[in-house]
């Protein structure tokens, strides 16, 4: 921010437009009209932020104004959000309390002001550890005023409009917590519209090429769409029409970030992502009851003109997603021989669809109460919030294991419903019944038949719990755990089961440091768990108790000493995922050269590779290789490790280690690096001779390992290369595709 006492009139002009453009939207709702307290905070908030400028130039109260038109135009909230969002830099940028904001707007306002100031500058701080408890308080806001998330998000929507100010470490710091967390919590409290723009925009500046190339893809092929679309849609209309419908009917194309996804993941081309888009109608209704039985009757109008696929048909309507989506899905076959996706929603389940629970304030009339609305938006987290777990990272991991979860629908034997993520297992329907239940499950009844607690589950299945009160809970038990509620309640029993244990550990463990002089901090339990390999502190303690560890000399040395590098043990014991190597292939053991001047993390790191050695080190989880899109970290030893942009552990890194982040672009690099590349194709005699000469003679590839394995005239290959750089593996895999037989060449 900078400090400039005087606004110009053309910006006071500005200004006044911006705030008259909240007022308009908010007039125009079906809220309870508080236009005086609204002026006032408006009025507070412009005085307060007098002569302050963003890092645009701009000044500074046009981002609360830009907040507060987001959280009521976007969102749906009310005055009492509208002021908050006007006032929720107040208490952190300037003199004010929050005792100031209470006295002149009243209890409600200021304890939203004061859990936004809790949560300010970005959930995350320096530490993983701090960034999680940081979260952590959110959430527990949330089970006080969900208005706090939903202003909060409405803030980091703008500050991602906006980001195209900021330097490029900030750029990707942000941009990666946004994917990380954010866009998948405004998915979960069915903030839909807000989520695809956030993905956007975080994808826009972590890979503007990839971004600008796909949206023109996409300009490129609107002619071709529309053709298409319009032979597909033109007899659905008519139908509907005779009908005696009122209806929208339009194409919806998939976000870029989703068309990336799927290009990433089914390693395709643009051209043949085929589900680019979906048609949605939109039917008008006045009678809610009478919703479910039209979009039946406009479900039946369509598979009577098109081919239905059996498998792809979702009902929402009858079960909607914990996040209040409701909607009716087929899948059906287009005039062009492609599978194309129908939505069937009436205007109001669209309009909760786009802005979730808040849009219901769309069909609310007279005097309802604002909080008894947002109560609806609580049980979407209320498995989590019941059980914090008390340790911050396990608490991050346990959250987004339900944010990013899709969904299925099980049955009790009484027919109750439970709605679970993916995956869910026997295990998790016990706990989710109660945690007594969960610890004492020895089995269960899928459909009448017996199966083990490890079974996962599908949609529709009915599911008995048998338990034994001779069972008791076990650690092994973790890996058959999909929801928060399970993996929560769990650790709390084996906890129970341990604590005598922890308590000795403990005690064992503080007596040690006083021993030697060594003061009990985060920096030195941390030490210790790298060294002994503990996921967590009670664990550390668990090993401690059990006699399983011992503490000696030697370990008092390596506690006192500074400059280890913490950041790095933390990485590899929090963020290690499955399947993950804990080091990096031969060409990537390479270490940096010693850094001896302090790295500029505003600036952009050049990366370079000779003779002498690197001045970064390679990660062994993504094995980037010279020009691919990477991102540096700066550990302790002021030392740059690099990732692929869009690795998962640089993801969780990114939005934990934000600070650490530093932008980076390739410069001289000469040596080999280990590449992999999977093949798949149809099975014919000679094609291994024909694969191996190519890559050897006429590439001049040195070729490190090749696995095939041919199974009912299908063959797969695993082929390890060393390269220059990813511009010669881009090029392999498009020489391996023009092999006759090969279908799919791609690198992994």
């Amino acid at each position: 921010m900078n400090n400039n006492k005087f606004t110009t009139p053309e910006e006071d002009q500005i200004i006044e437009a911006a705030f008259q453009d909240v007022l308009d939207g908010y007039l125009a709702s079906n809220h309870r009209k508080k236009v005086e307290i609204i002026k006032r905070a408006f009025k507070f908030a412009k005085e307060a932020h007098s002569g302050i400028r963003r890092r645009s130039g701009e000044p500074y109260i046009l981002h609360p104004i830009a907040v507060a038109k987001i959280a009521s135009q976007e969102i749906g909230l009310g005055s009492t959000s509208i002021c908050a969002a006007l006032l929720h830099d107040v208490v952190e940028d300037t003199d004010y309390t929050v005792e100031d904001i209470e006295q002149h707007f009243g209890p409600k306002i200021a304890q939203l002001v004061s859990g936004l100031t809790k949560i300010s500058g970005g959930i995350f701080g320096d530490k993983a550890s701090v960034q999680a408890e940081n979260f952590r308080k959110l959430l527990l806001t949330m089970s006080e005023d969900i208005r706090v998330v939903l202003i909060k998000m409405a803030d980091r929507l703008h500050n991602m409009r906006t980001l195209g100010s900021m330097a490029p470490n900030k750029q990707y710091k942000i941009a990666g917590e946004t994917l990380y967390i954010y866009a998948p919590l405004a998915h979960r409290l069915g903030l839909f519209a807000i989520k695809t723009e956030l993905e956007d925009l975080s994808f826009k500046y972590e890979h503007p090429e990839a971004y600008a190339r796909i949206t023109q893809q996409i300009a490129d092929s609107e002619a071709r769409r529309s053709s298409i679309y319009n032979d597909f849609s033109a007899p659905i209309t008519r139908r509907l029409e005779e009908m005696g419908l009122k209806f929208e009917a339009k194409a919806r194309i998939k976000s870029v970030y989703s068309i990336w996804n799927k290009m990433e993941a089914k390693h395709v081309p643009f051209e043949e992502v085929y589900d680019l888009y979906a048609m949605r109608i939109i039917f008008e209704c006045d009678d809610p009851a009478r919703e479910k039985a039209l979009c039946w009757e406009i479900y039946s109008a369509i598979t009577d003109l098109y081919r239905l696929h059996p498998d792809r048909t979702r009902d929402w309507i009858s079960v909607p997603k914990a996040n209040g989506y409701q909607a009716l899905h087929l899948t059906v076959m287009g005039p062009d021989g492609n599978w194309i996706e129908v939505q069937i929603r009436s205007r109001r389940m669209d309009e909760i669809a786009e802005k979730g629970f808040a849009a219901h304030w769309k069909y609310k009339i007279g005097d309802s109460d604002e909080e008894s609305e947002l109560n609806a938006w609580l049980h979407t987290i209320k498995d989590i919030l019941d059980n914090p777990e008390p340790n911050a990272i396990d608490f991050l991991d346990t959250l987004k294991l339900n944010l990013f979860s899709s969904e299925i629908v099980v049955f009790t034997p009484k027919g109750e419903l439970i709605t679970l993520p993916k995956d869910a297992t026997v295990l998790d329907v016990a706990f989710s019944l109660h945690s007594h239940i969960g610890c004492h499950c020895i089995a269960g009844k899928v459909n009448h038949k017996l199966v083990p607690l490890s079974q996962k589950l599908r949609s529709g299945d009915q599911v008995e719990v048998l338990t034994s009160q001779s069972q008791t809970p076990k650690a092994e038990w973790m890996p058959f755990l999909a929801t928060a509620k399970g993996k929560t309640a769990l650790r709390a029993a084996l906890r129970r089961e341990q604590q005598p244990a922890i308590n000795s550990g403990k005690t064992i463990f503080e007596e040690f440091l006083k021993k030697h002089g060594i003061t009990d901090s985060n920096d030195v339990v941390t030490k210790a768990m790298g060294v002994y390999q503990a996921a967590n502190r009670d664990q550390l303690y668990y090993m401690l108790g059990n006699g399983d560890i011992v503490l000696n000399d030697s370990i008092a040395k390596s506690l006192k000493r500074r400059g280890e590098n913490q950041e790095r043990s933390l990485f590899s014991k929090i963020f290690r995922l499955p399947g993950s190597r804990p080091a990096a292939d031969e060409a990537a053991k390479e270490t940096a050269q010693p850094a001896n001047t302090p790295i500029n993390m505003k600036e952009t790191y050049v990366l370079k590779y000779d003779d002498r050695g690197a001045n970064f080190k390679f990660s062994g989880c993504c094995c980037p290789i010279p020009g691919d899109e990477v991102i540096g970290f700066v550990d302790d030893n002021n030392e740059v490790t690099i990732h692929v942009l869009d690795c998962p552990r640089a993801l969780a890194m990114k939005a934990s280690y934000g600070p650490r982040i530093v932008s980076t672009r390739w410069d001289e690099v000469r040596g080999k690096f280990l590449a992999r590349v999977h093949i798949e194709g149809i099975d014919r005699f000679g094609i291994l001779q024909e694969l191996t000469q190519l890559i050897s003679s006429h590439l001049n590839i040195d070729i490190r390992r090749l696995n095939i394995e041919a199974q009912n005239e299908v063959f797969h290959a695993d082929l390890s290369v060393l390269v220059e750089d990813a511009a010669v593996v881009n090029d392999l895999c498009d020489k391996i595709k023009h092999v006759n037989g090969v279908t799919k060449a791609a690198r992994v």
